[in-house]
Formats: C-alpha cells, sequence, structure tokens
C-alpha cells in the first residue's frame, strides 16, 4: 500500500467531512463520484478520496472524451493513495480488483475511526472480486462492522420524493442471506431490534413515526393458511412493541404484494406517507425501493459508531469507462452522508 499524497490538502484545522472509498475499480466508482462531485453543492468542498491516485487520473482522461456530465479533475482533490495490487481491467472481476476496493475501503474506515472524516461514503464493490481476493464477506456493511466492533449492522434504504415533501424509508430484517436461510434467521428478537433501529432513525425527522412491517408469507399468512410465521410469533412481536412504544402508529403485519402502494401514492403524489417501512428480507424491499427510486435510494448503514451510505446501484460493469453512468445516487449519497453525518 502506498503513502497518502494530496494535491490540494486542507489544513489539519479543517479536514474534510467526508470519506470516499472508490469501489471496484473495474467498476463505475471513479466515474460517478468525479460526475457528482463536479455538481455545484460539491464544487468548494473536497472530500477526501480513498483509491489509487494514478487511477483515477486516467479514468478522468478517459472519460472526460464522452459527452456527457461534466467530470470533477483529480488535481483538485485530496486522494488517499493507494496503488492498485495489480493492473485491472475495465468491466472484468478480478482478485487484484478485489484486494484495492477492500484495502481502500478499510483505509477510509480508519480515517473516519481516526476522526479525520466524520462519515464515511462508499462506491460498489464486486462480492465476488472480494472473494477472489479472500475476503469472503457478504458485502461492505458485515466488513465495516467487522472494523467497529459491532454485533450487527442494518441496512436502511433512503430516497427522498421528487418534491421533496417525504422521505421513503425502507429497512432490512435480513440482508445478504439465500432466500431459504430467510425463515431461520428471522424471530421476535431479531424485529424488535430491527424496528428500534427504523424508529431512531425516522425520529431524525419527526417525533412519533408512521412505521409499517411487511409479513413474510403471501397474504401475511392469511391467518395461518399461507404460512405459520406471522400467527406464531410475528403479531405477538408487534404488539409487545407496540405497548412499549405507544407514540408510535405501527401496522403490520401487512400483506407484503400491498403494503408499499402507499409509499408508490406518496412518491409521486403530494401526500406524506408512512415514515418507515421494516422488509423481512432483501428483495422484499429492494424490489419497491428500486422501482420507485432507482436513481435517488441511498444505502445507509445504522448501528455503526458512524453514518455510511452507498449509492444503490451496482458497479455497472457492463458500462465502466463508457461515460453512460448515472451518479444521481451517489450524489444523494454524498448529500445524505453530510447532512445526517
Amino acid at each position: 500500500m502506498g503513502s497518502s499524497t494530496s494535491s490540494q490538502s486542507p489544513s489539519n484545522s479543517n479536514p474534510p467531512r467526508l470519506a470516499i472509498s472508490l469501489g471496484d475499480p473495474a467498476g463505475i466508482g471513479a466515474e460517478v463520484t468525479l460526475k457528482a462531485l463536479a455538481s455545484p453543492q460539491w464544487r468548494h468542498e473536497s472530500p477526501l478520496l480513498v483509491g489509487c491516485r494514478r487511477w483515477l487520473e486516467e479514468s478522468y482522461q478517459q472519460l472526460r472524451h464522452h459527452p456527457g456530465p461534466t467530470l470533477r479533475d483529480p488535481a483538485e482533490l485530496e486522494v488517499l493513495d493507494l496503488p492498485l495490487a495489480a493492473p485491472c481491467q475495465l468491466g472484468v472481476s478480478s482478485p487484484a480488483c478485489g484486494e484495492s476496493s477492500f484495502a481502500w475501503l478499510t483505509a477510509a474506515w480508519e480515517q473516519v475511526r481516526s476522526g479525520r472524516c466524520q462519515a464515511l461514503v462508499t462506491a460498489p464493490i464486486a462480492k465476488a472480486s472480494w472473494h477472489a481476493a479472500g475476503h469472503p464477506y457478504p458485502g461492505q456493511t458485515e466488513r465495516l462492522a467487522e472494523l467497529a466492533g459491532v454485533v450487527e449492522a442494518s441496512m436502511l434504504f433512503t430516497a427522498l420524493a421528487p418534491a421533496g415533501h417525504w422521505r421513503l424509508n425502507t429497512l432490512l430484517a435480513t440482508t445478504h442471506i439465500p432466500l431459504a436461510a430467510v425463515p431461520r434467521q428471522l424471530n421476535g428478537e431479531l424485529v424488535r431490534r430491527k424496528l428500534d433501529r427504523l424508529l431512531a432513525f425516522c425520529q431524525r425527522f419527526t417525533p412519533a413515526p408512521h412505521l409499517v412491517v411487511a409479513g413474510l408469507n403471501p397474504h401475511a399468512g392469511e391467518a395461518g393458511q399461507l404460512g405459520q410465521e406471522e400467527v406464531c410469533w410475528l403479531e405477538a412481536a408487534l404488539d409487545n412493541w407496540r405497548q412499549q412504544h405507544p407514540q408510535v402508529r405501527l401496522e403490520g403485519p401487512l400483506p407484503p404484494d400491498s403494503c408499499w402502494l402507499s409509499a408508490a401514492a406518496a412518491w409521486t403524489g403530494g401526500e406524506r406517507g408512512p415514515d418507515g417501512y421494516l422488509a423481512l428480507y432483501h428483495d422484499q424491499g429492494l424490489i419497491p425501493v428500486k422501482l420507485l427510486a432507482f436513481d435517488a435510494a441511498v444505502n445507509t448503514t445504522l448501528g455503526l459508531p458512524f453514518l455510511r451510505t452507498s449509492p444503490d446501484h451496482g458497479t455497472g460493469f457492463g458500462i465502466a469507462g463508457q461515460g453512460r453512468a448515472r451518479a444521481t445516487s451517489m450524489e444523494a449519497a454524498l448529500l445524505t452522508a453530510r447532512d445526517l453525518g
């Protein structure tokens, strides 16, 4: 790993607010970051980028010849320079790319842990590349939880509606596990912990939020006819939580195929929807979020001693280096980390 270099290093009395790990070097991390930092609200700010300076500058030179949004010149930015472990090919998963993105995330975490930065934004990584490099984590969330010494981190997706009147917040009770493992991992205590996390986040915006919990089975089990989890433990867990939080309006378990209809109406209309949704597994929550807010949603990690955000998309290997990647979600990730961190 290389040493820290900077073309324009801020003084120690005015450290950068955000650290940005640049993700998989074979993907679109550099592109969406440089596009996002070229937007007006970031033109006079310089977060700390963590990655390979030479790779970042080469990416800039290649991308600037494509038509499209303006790119921020890396020469204007401070970079914690950690050279690539080995050459990486755009659009191709490899152990070298996995090793570099893993090292960049770890170094970015250290900048936040030390207090030099106040929040962390992570560009997308490829889990296959991490695994090929010998880092068998389900994702960046789990690695950050390990680094922070946290037993359990939570994954929440947040997006501000186009009219700016309402925020869609969806927390996942389980994350990167096979669907067959979901019923085995779910239990009343887990759901209560996740509701506590969701409540704390939503109380940033309103003291008595309206929360919705999706059922696990079709029609939320149809009174036990389509699955037993709701009647055996989920309904009791929610009733217990309601009693402990009488100021909160908690609905659920609701049929999963319709409980996000209120979110769809609020996203496109003028009324407010529920303040938070609890999805019981990954795709149950991410399908409605991505249908409504693919370019606006931000992956937010709760339960860490700092705020971490990430754009709600992957590495974009199929379009890497072509200048086609949209930076809207990265812009939202940066703003969320700055405003809520």
